[in-house]
């Protein structure tokens, strides 16, 4: 199929070659599972460990649920992959002063090492990643995910976007 094909008329038959969401998900599932054989095999963590551990890295002391927000994790996977990172010692847990209900967390010098070890081969992959796009290209990519993100969440106000990505996950395996 061409890539400049006009969109399907409504009542046709969906290609998922041609579906949106259905490229939208094998790509980041594409993306996120090259990237994962960085950190698992020179590290043995998991995806939802490294998000956590990156999210650690970029804001130094954060909660679970403001980790779940921001890498856009079910609580639940935090949960464990936060109980997992301070089993092994890559994450301490602190009392958090302003809600005695919920831990503040933060790397320990073990943590920090792996993120500072695997922070640039992370951007060094997302640079071979859009290597074969210009810079404009580049761009414009991000512009228009920025935009297509907006208006999703703008047709689907309720949605939780955590449920909906370990719904998705769970989906594709």
């Amino acid at each position: 199929m061409r890539d400049d094909a006009p969109l399907p008329a409504e009542d046709a038959p969906i290609a998922l070659e041609r579906f949106l969401p259905y490229r939208l998900n094998v790509l980041a599932s594409v993306v996120s599972n090259a990237l994962a054989r960085i950190y698992a095999e020179r590290f043995g963590i998991t995806i939802p460990q490294w998000r956590i551990i990156a999210t650690l890295g970029q804001f130094e002391t954060r909660t679970a649920r403001d980790i779940a927000a921001h890498a856009v994790m079910h609580k639940s996977t935090v949960s464990r992959a936060v109980a997992a990172l301070a089993e092994r010692g890559l994450v301490e847990r602190r009392p958090n002063p302003g809600d005695m209900r919920e831990e503040l967390l933060v790397l320990t010098r073990p943590g920090r090492e792996i993120y500072e070890a695997v922070a640039p081969e992370a951007l060094a992959f997302e640079r071979a990643v859009v290597s074969g796009l210009t810079p404009q290209e580049h761009e414009t990519l991000f512009r228009l995910i920025d935009k297509l993100d907006a208006h999703t969440r703008a047709l689907a106000p309720d949605l939780d976007v955590a449920d909906a990505a370990t719904n998705a996950s769970e989906a594709s395996r």
